[in-house]
């Protein structure tokens, strides 16, 4: 077994391994209603030693989201199965739409488009959403992206793509490359960010500000989302990454 177990690691560290994970700092793009990131020094190495304290919220930099970030009673980060946070990776590429219409939201129609051109998504997948949205990063005007109105105009997923994905494909997670599961659109039209919402009532986790998903294929990849262990979180920044087929 422990013979097995090296030759896995071998063939895995054969392949290309790409970073899903943004660098994050004090002046990076986050949700409007979040403080920016402190960090501060400690101590130097005048003092012996180098130390930082970090002062940020759980949905920062390229993070995870579990259920009770949204959902009453439902479970921590540190609740999450470690073998839930590895899983097979489909991509789906609408980054021409996205940047032919910044309000962009997936639509069922798109989900079977792909499966005609990939194949049927398989179950216990995590679906990615690729709007190339993450290239604006660390721009936060650029990453707002707001009209003269004050509202923003960001692609992401649509509530029927969501249910059609989990419902009829019984994936197990998805990730985006934007602040919210919802297009702004849907956010402002349906008053909440229902989408959101409807994934972490799954009791499931989401993957949110993620990057480099032009790197990947559109199958065959697999995705390792390695978190730290905070007691009863609703959140943390994560360190995505997938390694090529």
């Amino acid at each position: 077994m422990a013979n097995e177990l090296l030759q896995a690691l071998q063939l895995l560290k054969s392949k290309e391994w790409i970073d899903l994970t943004h660098t994050f700092g004090p002046d990076s793009p986050h949700f409007f209603m979040f403080d920016d990131a402190k960090f501060q020094t400690l101590f130097s190495h005048d003092d012996g030693f180098f130390a930082q304290q970090y002062v940020f919220p759980g949905q920062y930099g390229t993070h995870i989201d579990p259920p009770i970030h949204f959902v009453r009673d439902a479970r921590y980060l540190d609740e999450l199965g470690l073998k839930e946070l590895v899983l097979p990776l489909i991509v789906i590429d609408k980054s021409t739409e996205a940047a032919a219409d910044n309000d962009f939201t997936l639509s069922v129609q798109d989900i079977l488009d792909f499966e005609k051109e990939h194949g049927m998504i398989e179950s216990g997948t995590f679906v990615a959403l690729r709007t190339d949205w993450s290239k604006r990063w660390p721009d936060k005007g650029e990453f707002n992206n707001q009209d003269e109105e004050g509202n923003n105009h960001i692609p992401g997923w649509g509530y029927e793509a969501l249910q059609f994905l989990f419902e009829e494909r019984k994936i197990s997670a998805v990730g985006h490359e934007t602040f919210d599961t919802d297009s702004a659109i849907d956010f402002r039209k349906n008053g909440e960010l229902k989408g959101e919402y409807y994934v972490l009532s799954q009791d499931t986790y989401q993957i949110e500000l993620m990057t480099n998903l032009d790197q990947l294929p559109p199958k065959g990849a697999i995705i390792f989302n390695i978190v730290p262990k905070p007691e009863k979180a609703s959140g943390f920044p994560v360190r995505s990454f997938a390694i090529l087929p």
